[in-house]
């Protein structure tokens, strides 16, 4: 059986790569999926299909209308989503995320540091494990497979 694994969240740091290369080590049947990771490529997507917009507000919400549609395949493809909150950027989208994966039944797996135990309690209820690192959302994966 092979899972695959919706990475929400934070796209500032290596934790998806380090997460990916981690499984491989395991040799866990995982597939990955998530977020356009080219920050670059994320904000000129909508200019790139429809063309130059007039405004940068009309570039954003172009944008996010192919951004929104990725995240609404690969998310409804999923089996489970881990979630990652960080304490450097504000987290928008892992919170958006988060909450389709709960909408829609899917299982969540919720990373987040001790300082954010507060601002995500409502989520973390709702959660079906809540780790403090990318390695115990894995290890958590691994466990389904014993």
């Amino acid at each position: 059986m092979e899972l695959v694994v919706y990475l929400a969240g934070q796209i500032h740091d290596d934790w998806r790569e380090q997460l990916k290369q981690l499984a491989e080590q395991k040799g866990l049947p995982l597939v990955f999926k998530g977020p356009q990771e080219d920050h670059d490529r994320s904000d000129e997507i909508g200019e790139a299909i429809k063309g130059t917009q007039p405004s940068s507000i009309y570039r954003d919400h172009t944008a996010s209308e192919f951004n929104n549609l990725r995240t609404r395949i690969w998310m409804n493809k999923a089996d489970v989503v881990i979630a990652q909150f960080g304490e450097k950027y504000r987290q928008w989208n892992s919170a958006m995320d988060a909450s389709i994966a709960l909408a829609t039944g899917k299982p969540l797996i919720l990373i987040r540091p001790e300082s954010l135990v507060h601002p995500l309690k409502e989520l973390a209820q709702r959660a079906q494990c809540v780790v403090e690192t990318p390695e115990q959302a894995l290890e958590a994966l691994a466990y389904v497979f014993e």
